[in-house]
């Protein structure tokens, strides 16, 4: 098994399409062309094995406002692993490569999780984000609701942030978080 950490720029083709296709079967074809394009652009972690790409996940930049103040945000996105090899530890080990890159590069880490996917965060040490959370849209600020209770920060430089502070994400198309 070989695990490696490279920018998207440095996929060949034929890795994409393997990572596109392990996501769409991971989401059960729920994981839309803007889902693709949020983890897209940043480092990718990919670990290989005997039968081909087994896990995948990146961190890319964005920014996150708290107390006023934007943060360079290491945004963990398009985490999966193939079906067989699921509870084997290769989440963790993505996780782990990601959590490197977001320590070195980033004031903060950031993702949003599903229930499921909760319970790997948590127990790595990710902390669910308590308070309100907005996005700055092309309509101004805006409370997303919806996403309250299923963010999750990994603090670096930017140290704890107060739950009583809203966090404000930068607008992408599609899911915000």
């Amino acid at each position: 098994m070989t695990l490696r950490v490279a920018h998207t720029a440095e996929l060949e083709p034929s890795e994409l399409s393997a990572v596109r296709a392990l996501l769409d079967a991971a989401f059960d074809g729920d994981f839309s062309d803007e889902d693709w394009q949020h983890g897209l652009g940043g480092m990718h972690v990919l670990v290989q094995d005997d039968a081909g790409l087994a896990a995948h996940g990146s961190v890319v930049m964005r920014r996150l406002r708290h107390r006023g103040r934007w943060l360079r945000t290491g945004y963990v996105e398009a985490v999966a692993v193939r079906a067989d090899v699921r509870r084997t530890g290769l989440g963790g080990r993505v996780m782990a490569a990601l959590e490197r890159v977001v320590e070195r590069a980033y004031d903060l880490g950031a993702l949003s999780a599903s229930e499921d996917g909760a319970r790997l965060y948590t127990a790595r040490g990710w902390q669910r984000w308590p308070g309100q959370v907005h996005a700055l849209s092309p309509d101004g600020i805006v409370r997303l609701p919806e996403e309250e209770g299923d963010l999750y920060l990994w603090p670096t430089l930017a140290g704890p942030l107060d739950p009583a502070g809203e966090l404000v994400l930068d607008w992408r198309d599609g899911d915000v978080a």
